[in-house]
Parts: structure tokens; sequence; C-alpha cells
């Protein structure tokens, strides 16, 4: 989307979609950056995601994610960008389809020491052709792996991005976003270019 500032000056708008598996680190992520105070959905955990979410993946959690968080951040004088990021228990993920409409593109953000519950937001993207790229959150602790062992774990195109971030630093998830920025105006020029 297109607007004006009351200098005249073109402001382009994008929404980008945050998302990965219960508890990598999304809700955090749109905190980090956003210049707004973020709308997050945190509830607490409950006796209904028993037998259904599994808690004792993310020792300490007791909140998560149940609609969406969102954060705006504006990454340059003419580029604004709408965070939207995603809940993470696949019983939610029903919302998924709608939190994407009209976005420009996507992060899979996947948690190292759980690397097999990316497959379901990767699947998802795959099959909606949504520009993404992977961030692999580095948490305190958690298993180094090298982008490319990554890439052949998860089954992950050799187009795709993969990349380091941490979702508690601003720094790194500002470089995050400018990636996903610049790889999508690539696809879409990869694109018009072949049409």
């Amino acid at each position: 989307m297109d607007f004006a500032r009351s200098n005249g000056a073109r402001v382009t708008s994008a929404k980008i979609v945050i998302a990965g598996g219960f508890g990598v680190g999304k809700t955090t992520f749109v905190g980090a950056i956003s210049e707004i105070t973020p709308l997050t959905t945190e509830a607490m955990m409950t006796a209904a995601g028993v037998g259904v979410d599994d808690p004792s993946k993310v020792p300490g959690k007791e909140t998560t994610t149940v609609a969406m968080d969102f954060g705006r951040i504006t990454i340059a004088d003419d580029l604004i960008l709408y965070l939207f990021g995603t809940p993470g228990q696949t019983r939610f993920w029903f919302m998924w389809d709608e939190l994407m409409r009209g976005a420009l593109a996507a992060i899979v953000i996947v948690d190292t020491r759980r690397v097999q519950d990316s497959f379901g937001a990767l699947d998802f993207f795959e099959n909606r052709r949504l520009p993404y790229l992977v961030a692999l959150n580095c948490f305190d602790g958690a298993p180094v792996y090298e982008t490319e062992e990554v890439r052949e774990a998860l089954a992950i195109d050799r187009s795709v991005p993969i990349l380091l971030t941490d979702a508690r630093r601003r720094d790194l998830v500002k470089r995050t976003l400018i990636d996903v920025v610049e790889y999508t105006i690539m696809q879409l020029r990869g694109v018009g270019a072949g049409a």
C-alpha cells in the first residue's frame, strides 16, 4: 500500500507475517522491533492445551499467543512494515490463512532445539507460494547447526534464504526484516522478468 506524507513524500507499507511453531520466539521477535507498543494476544496456558500442546518443550513458558501479535516498524523514510505474528499451536492454525491475506512475505522462525516442529509452517508457506525466509532463532544453550544442515534436515529449497537471528536483539530482528524485504523484491523482479 502506498500513501503520501504531509510533506508529499511517498511511503510504501507492507505486511510481513512472522510464523513458526509453539514457543519459537514470534512474540519476542515482534516486541523487540516494534516502534509502537505491540498488540499481543497472550493468554495463560490452560487445561485446554493438555494433550495438545507440549509445554515441556519450552520450560517456564506460561503464556501463549491465541490469535496474533501485531507491531509496526519504519525501516526507511519511505517503507513501513506491519508485522503479524501467528499463534504457534496447531489448534490455532486455522487463523493463518486470514493473517497472511495481503502479506508481502513471511519469516518462519525455527528453534534449533526442535527443528522438526518447523515442518508445518514451512509447508504452509510453500503451498501458498508466499515468499519467505527461514530465521534460526539462537536461544542460549541451543544446538548450533550450519544453515546447510538445517536446509537438508527440513528439505528447504536452495532458493529460500536461511539466516541466524536472535528474537531478543533489535539489531538482528531488523536485519532479518530487511533481508526478507530484499529477498521478496528479488523474487518479484524474477517473476516479472520471466513472465
